[in-house]
């Protein structure tokens, strides 16, 4: 989930330790069946399958379903399903863009699932091409911040094309363009710095400010999307501040 970003600062703490821990682990895991089966097995020589294999183990999945899902991408394992990637957009409450990537081996299921959890939740499906102007493909890795300051991770980052370094509370967010992502990551590691993810997100070009109200509605739209095996990953182009997201936490 990616709208404001004190919001999936939030939403990150919260999932290691959420009830949906095992919905969030099994979406990891078809992460890395998918990065197997297109890149091949080895993370060395296939950068996507190495950060989703880091992101994996920093959210605690066990090592042997790791493997597993390694070896099923791979086709060294039975039992992979032939999953694909679909986009569908739509608008939230408060005219809010959301767009819904989707893993899933069952085409029908995934549309219907996002259309009800959109209808139900104030918001409508939108056509292709409708809202995906509103965001930009990104490089964002998740730095946590420990000992560091902001000078440190961009004295790491400038030269590997990190675009903008932002402080969100108790991690830095490091922006790039997608195709600089893996040069940014393998220069944090070439620093001694250690990051919590690395993906390739969709990041608002524009934001909708949000009430209290209106970030209840995104968050439970949001909540009800990611509710669906098939939803990977939902983008969304709304802020909201700190005392706004205070009184939601509360």
């Amino acid at each position: 989930m990616s709208g404001h970003s004190k919001w999936a600062t939030t939403k990150h703490k919260k999932a290691v330790i959420d009830a949906k821990r095992g919905k969030l682990f099994a979406k990891m895991i078809k992460n890395i069946e998918v990065a197997a089966r297109t890149g091949g097995a080895d993370p060395a020589g296939n950068p996507t399958l190495f950060d989703a294999i880091q992101k994996a183990k920093k959210s605690s999945v066990p090592n042997k379903n790791i493997d597993s899902a390694v070896k099923r991408g791979a086709g060294l394992e039975a039992g992979g399903a032939d999953y694909e990637t679909i986009m569908y957009e739509g608008y939230g409450p408060n005219g809010v863009a959301v767009l819904i990537e989707c893993l899933t081996d069952n085409r029908n299921r995934a549309a219907s699932d996002v259309r009800v959890a959109m209808t139900r939740n104030g918001g409508n499906m939108a056509d292709p091409g409708s809202v995906s102007y509103l965001f930009h493909r990104k490089g964002v890795v998740i730095v946590p911040k420990g000992e560091l300051g902001e000078d440190d991770v961009l004295g790491a980052v400038l030269d590997a094309g990190a675009e903008e370094v932002n402080d969100l509370g108790e991690s830095f967010e490091v922006l790039s363009e997608a195709t600089d992502l893996v040069a940014v990551r393998t220069a944090l590691q070439d620093a001694g710095i250690d990051y919590d993810s690395a993906d390739a997100n969709f990041v608002p070009t524009m934001q909708v400010e949000l009430d209290e109200d209106g970030a209840r509605k995104i968050f439970k739209l949001i909540d009800a999307l990611e509710d669906s095996d098939d939803v990977q990953n939902v983008f969304a182009n709304f802020d909201v501040s700190d005392e706004v997201m205070e009184k939601v936490d509360a």
